[in-house]
């Protein structure tokens, strides 16, 4: 299942719906707004429908990829304060192993392959935020 909006998300739902299945192993990541050197807001921007597209297609190859029983990403966009939740990402196996590596192939491919955009506000001051060398490192991994 793939959602993304403005809604705030609640992790214990989607836990709750992955649950809901009878896996052995289920394994979940939360992103939150950070704090750090004083961001005050972050905004998200999102070019709609090619998003949830990209989204599912990386949904798609996790399922194949470590027979997943079920498997989301509810992504927030618009305005967010610290501590919100940007991102939840969860995933259901069989077992734990299978549940965890596919987690975190979702999490470290969709920072790279999913078109979102962020802004940040610190001290009156906005500006766009840079792709990451450490995240293109991160989805390289999971190269076939």
């Amino acid at each position: 299942m793939i959602v993304v909006g403005p809604a705030r998300i609640n992790a214990a739902e989607q836990f709750a719906a992955l649950s809901a299945g009878g896996a052995g192993g289920i394994a979940t990541f939360v992103g939150l707004v950070r704090a750090d050197d004083g961001v005050a807001t972050l905004e998200l921007e999102h070019y709609p429908g090619a998003t949830e597209a990209a989204l599912q297609r990386l949904v798609d190859e996790a399922r194949e990829r470590w027979g997943l029983i079920d498997a989301r990403i509810t992504h927030r966009v618009g305005a967010m304060a610290p501590g919100d939740v940007v991102v939840f990402v969860g995933t259901a196996a069989a077992h734990r192993a299978p549940a965890l590596e596919a987690c975190a192939f979702l999490i470290d491919r969709l920072k790279t392959d999913a078109p979102f955009w962020k802004k940040e506000t610190r001290g009156g001051e906005t500006r766009w935020v840079e792709p990451r060398g450490s995240d293109d490192a991160a989805a390289a991994r999971w190269s076939v």
